[in-house]
């Protein structure tokens, strides 16, 4: 049976970073290979670098705002992650920290304005559209998940399922797209057939709270998994 949960805590945003700081560890091998199909293969060692520094900044944030937390994340991957995911996963933390500033819990519209101005941030700056096989394939239909739960009157655990697993099925989306964006788009034609490493390093994102709100954070799998 799921747990009525009303409101995600401060205490709960921080064990989701820090559980997704270690997804990207255990998973940083599968975004290299990913990454070295159509990009420079750096997807996974950059992520890890990013998020080992974040998870170093998470005790000192123990008493922080929701939207403290998020800027002290954004900043932190963009002076420490290379290549376009810092930009963008910076980005996509210093917009959501926005709307969230002064909040120590969120109810879940909060979370849907927060994760949109993110979305948003990262479209703008990385100038793509859903279909160029980028995150956005799995940025968007995660937002629009939620949105519908939120529409819906869901709770936060089965809200966060859906966005996971709209996330999920965003990446999986990639496969035999022709990339439009990045370095992956000088392969042209060759690009199809591979998923995206953006794409999965964002769904690994929306499974990650998926999972702590599950209280399972052990169990990360891969965007390829059935």
């Amino acid at each position: 049976m799921e747990s009525t949960l009303l409101t995600l805590t401060r205490d709960t945003v921080l064990a989701w970073i820090k559980h997704y700081a270690d997804v990207i560890a255990e998973n940083r091998q599968w975004l290299t290979d990913l990454d070295a199909a159509i990009g420079d293969g750096d997807h996974g060692a950059n992520m890890e670098r990013g998020f080992r520094a974040v998870a170093g900044k998470l005790p000192a944030l123990a008493d922080a705002d929701i939207g403290a937390i998020f800027k002290t994340v954004g900043m932190t991957l963009l002076s420490t992650v290379g290549g376009a995911s810092g930009p963008l996963y910076g980005t996509f933390f210093l917009q959501a920290a926005q709307p969230l500033a002064g909040k120590t819990e969120l109810a879940l519209p909060d979370w849907v304005t927060a994760v949109e101005m993110g979305v948003n941030g990262v479209v703008k700056r990385g100038r793509a559209e859903v279909g160029e096989k980028t995150m956005v394939d799995a940025l968007i239909p995660a937002l629009d998940a939620l949105k519908a739960a939120a529409q819906d009157g869901a709770e936060w655990q089965p809200a966060a399922r859906r966005a996971a697993e709209a996330a999920r099925q965003g990446a999986l989306s990639t496969v035999p797209l022709v990339a439009r964006k990045g370095r992956a788009s000088y392969l042209g034609e060759r690009s199809a057939g591979h998923q995206d490493p953006g794409a999965t390093s964002a769904f690994l994102l929306f499974d990650a709270l998926s999972r702590i709100l599950a209280g399972a954070p052990a169990a990360s799998r891969r965007a390829h998994a059935a």
